[in-house]
């Protein structure tokens, strides 16, 4: 504290003080008692101390403030600070408020912090209340530092509320003696910000009634909600029909909000006639967020929800009206919420056009997410205008009317739009009833894929929906063969000529679509034989030696996953296309040990856990040897992550392993078969295929993943061979060589990273494939005391009191200013 309050030191470190609000906020909440300020009366002396500064530094003066408000927040700590008359000298009217400290943004944002700790009991809201606090509190929202701004807009709702909680059980109404004096203020605030001549005044106060709204008001006090409501409603509709009003994107947030409320959960009241009349005079772009939020709602009148759809549809059956005079097919809509005018103005300009549509898209995608939609999307008509819009932005639709021809022009080559719809198309997939518009659809996808113009951002979405569709297209039951091999065909001729692009990007998307074909329909006897007759497994093995490495990790996934479709396919399909599964494993082995890029390491590794976990390895024998190899290529590797996944590898190895050999899979073997054969077969083969090494080596690896997930392992293999009960004493074993080579290996872990020179040898006697010592180890070993410290997060020493003492004196004495804040 004394260093804290010297004003000779030139430097602070704001992540130090940072730190130690945080631990005095964790320290005040456990105990709320006043000894902690008489133990410490170096507390208040700082505070003191600092406001005698004649002029303090913002930072301490700021740490000052949110201190004495953390340690004010309990009625004892409170009055105690009062006594000692120091929350006046910083919260009331002889505080920095009137000062040149205020100027800086750092104290007033610090004064509401310290203000909001504070507000936790009936005494300091009252003395907030008394000593002008609230004016000030009004003022900073319009502060020109958003984070000021924010924080007196939270202050605002945290006051309410508390204020209202000790006053529920009152017999209530929408007259103003029925509210607290503190709440009287806030609302009477609010009214007359309400009805005031001023744009931000008005816009500051909407934003406040919508977070109350929004925070748990809405919830505390059905009564409070409505009487609120009441007072506000006929202002909120006055603004919604004056058009010189700015703040309509507020109050579309505000009545979302208060639809959120239990209180309107009803269909009866004027609430809702507000909310048809809001979406009514909204532009398009500010009801948008409106109309997708109450489709969200539960409770929300079916007839408010239809007309809500309706305000998102409008722009998509504008363009379908649009594409075509006289009008080919049905549109979206019956009948327009607003007038349709409004949206072809925006659709014909320029500068709205995109971003309209990128708003309704996104909001259609997100209704398209939901497991449970109140109302029936069109999703043919849906469908037909999406293709629309992307055949507008390729240029592949030349309209004849008027409006069509202006929207064309202004999507052409449109990334944005482009890839919003592709998004919405992939997710109508899901739906059963656009059937049959499926072989258009695909001539528009495969417009997309073959055409030069695709940019690459927009090639990979078109990939994803494509993927999609040929998924929706196999699961068709009434669907055309021949159509869906011609669809295969063409996928597959347009994949060969992309797997060949000059450009990166454009080679690891088309590896990416065919790793999510292969997923998908491996088993499709259709896509094998278009797959197989193809070019694209040649391809795709050349591109194992891609310079780029993001590349050569996709090729790496894509030739794994085709080792499925070499289990699936008949043998007769295989022998022109030299699919060798030796000289794919040969591959990968060779990639992984040689490949100077992490993305293809990681990928060989993921690939062979994968081939692992699906019994693609062969008998066991093939399998113990395949594992070994690779783990004693994996533990040398020096990126963590391909450490981590061989470690994934060999718990995928000893459960199946343990599966295979043991009688009952998963269960804890009882002390009476602790020595039976099938155990000492476990541990040969675990020993044979060198497991342990890579294991206990693993728990001394520099990065704490790698070490967390061997302790897991072992913890896992320990509670296999060993029932609670029958685990090793340390002491009777120590005595025996192994004995005296597994105390060692105790010691040597408890050095954690430390120790990671760890002898490969096993040194100290300890041998790692011998299937006795291994399980004396595993029984003697304390894994939970190290699963513990390496779980233990560093926070332990970093936000200790004792660090941030040495961080602040260390800080304390540098000229330098510390400018990067990792906090």
């Amino acid at each position: 504290c004394a260093a804290l309050a010297d004003p000779r030191q030139p430097g602070l470190d704001d992540t130090c003080l940072e730190k130690l609000l945080d631990w005095f906020r964790s320290l005040t909440w456990f105990d709320p008692t006043v000894e902690l300020l008489q133990d410490n009366p170096c507390l208040t002396e700082l505070i003191t101390s600092v406001l005698a500064l004649p002029d303090p530094s913002p930072s301490i003066l700021s740490f000052s403030l949110q201190l004495a408000g953390i340690l004010a927040s309990s009625e004892s700590r409170f009055q105690h600070l009062q006594q000692e008359k120091l929350l006046g000298r910083l919260f009331g009217q002889e505080g920095p408020r009137g000062g040149a400290a205020w100027e800086e943004a750092s104290v007033r944002s610090a004064w509401l912090k310290g203000a909001h700790s504070m507000v936790q009991h009936q005494p300091a809201l009252h003395f907030l209340c008394s000593t002008g606090g609230m004016d000030v509190i009004f003022a900073l929202q319009g502060d020109p530092s958003l984070f000021v701004a924010s924080a007196a807009s939270q202050l605002l709702v945290h006051m309410l509320t508390f204020s209202l909680e000790s006053e529920t059980s009152k017999a209530l109404s929408a007259k103003d003696s029925d509210w607290p004096a503190c709440a009287q203020l806030i609302v009477k605030h609010i009214e007359e910000s309400l009805q005031s001549s001023s744009a931000s005044h008005i816009e500051q106060s909407l934003k406040l009634l919508s977070s109350l709204f929004g925070s748990c008001f809405g919830n505390c006090s059905a009564a409070w909600t409505e009487v609120l409501w009441l007072n506000i409603a006929k202002q909120i509709e006055s603004f919604l029909l004056e058009e010189t009003v700015q703040a309509q994107p507020v109050l579309a947030n505000l009545l979302l909000n208060v639809a959120r409320s239990p209180v309107f959960c009803g269909t009866e009241g004027s609430f809702w006639a507000l909310v048809t009349s809001a979406l009514e005079h909204l532009t398009p772009v500010q009801a948008g967020p409106l109309a997708v939020g109450l489709l969200k709602l539960c409770k929300c009148p079916q007839d408010v929800r239809i007309q809500a759809l309706t305000v998102l549809l409008q722009p998509m059956d504008c363009i379908l009206r649009a594409a075509s005079q006289p009008l080919e097919y049905a549109g979206l809509l019956d009948e327009s919420v607003s007038d349709p005018v409004t949206v072809e103005s925006l659709l014909s300009s320029k500068t709205s056009c995109a971003g309209l549509l990128c708003q309704t898209l996104a909001h259609l995608e997100k209704l398209l997410s939901l497991k449970h939609l109140r109302v029936d999307l069109p999703c043919v008509s849906l469908l037909r205008s999406l293709m629309t819009i992307l055949q507008f932005c390729s240029g592949l639709l030349s309209p004849t009317s008027p409006l069509g021809s202006t929207i064309s022009r202004n999507l052409i080559n449109c990334f944005r739009v482009q890839k919003s719809a592709l998004d919405v198309l992939a997710a109508l997939s899901e739906k059963k009833d656009c059937d049959t518009l499926i072989g258009s659809l695909f001539d528009v996808l495969l417009a997309y894929l073959h055409s030069p113009n695709t940019s690459p951002t927009v090639l990979k979405k078109t990939f994803q929906a494509t993927s999609k569709w040929l998924v929706h297209l196999q699961e068709l039951s009434c669907s055309n063969r021949q159509q869906t091999e011609k669809i295969l065909e063409d996928v597959f001729l347009v994949l060969q000529k992309r797997l060949c692009s000059p450009c990166w990007e454009v080679r690891d998307s088309s590896l990416e679509f065919l790793t999510a074909m292969v997923k998908c329909l491996r088993e499709q006897k259709e896509f094998r034989q278009c797959l197989l007759s193809s070019e694209v497994l040649r391809l795709t093995e050349n591109l194992l030696e891609d310079p780029e490495s993001y590349v050569r990790a996709s090729a790496v996934t894509v030739v794994g996953h085709l080792a499925f479709v070499a289990c699936f396919a008949p043998e007769s399909a295989l022998i022109g296309n030299q699919y060798n599964k030796e000289n794919t494993v040969a591959k990968l082995q060779e990639i992984l040990s040689t490949d100077s890029e992490g993305f293809p390491r990681r990928a060989v590794i993921s690939i062979f856990t994968t081939w692992l976990r699906e019994g693609c390895t062969g008998q066991l024998q093939d399998t113990e040897q395949f594992v070994s190899r690779v783990i004693q290529t994996v533990e040398h590797d020096l990126d963590w992550e391909v450490r981590l996944g061989g470690l994934e590898m060999v718990e995928v190895f000893c459960s199946q392993t343990i599966c295979q050999l043991s009688q009952c899979p998963y269960a804890p073997v009882s002390s009476a078969v602790t020595s039976s054969t099938p155990q000492n077969e476990l541990l040969q083969v675990f020993c044979r295929a060198k497991l342990f090494g890579f294991l206990f080596r693993s728990l001394c690896d520099c990065d704490k993943p790698v070490g967390q997930r061997a302790c897991d392992v072992l913890i896992g293999l320990r509670g296999h061979f060993y029932p609670m009960s029958t685990l090793e004493n340390p002491q009777e074993i120590e005595d025996s060589p192994a004995g005296r080579g597994i105390a060692w290996l105790q010691r040597t872990l408890r050095q954690g990273s430390l120790a990671q020179n760890f002898p490969t040898d096993g040194g100290d006697g300890v041998d790692f494939q011998d299937p006795e010592s291994m399980m004396l180890a595993l029984g003697a070993i304390d894994l939970l005391e190290l699963h513990d410290e390496l779980n233990k997060s560093s926070d332990h020493v970093e936000e200790s009191p004792q660090s941030l003492l040495q961080d602040i004196l260390a800080t304390v004495g540098t000229i330098e200013d510390n400018e990067v804040d990792c906090y």
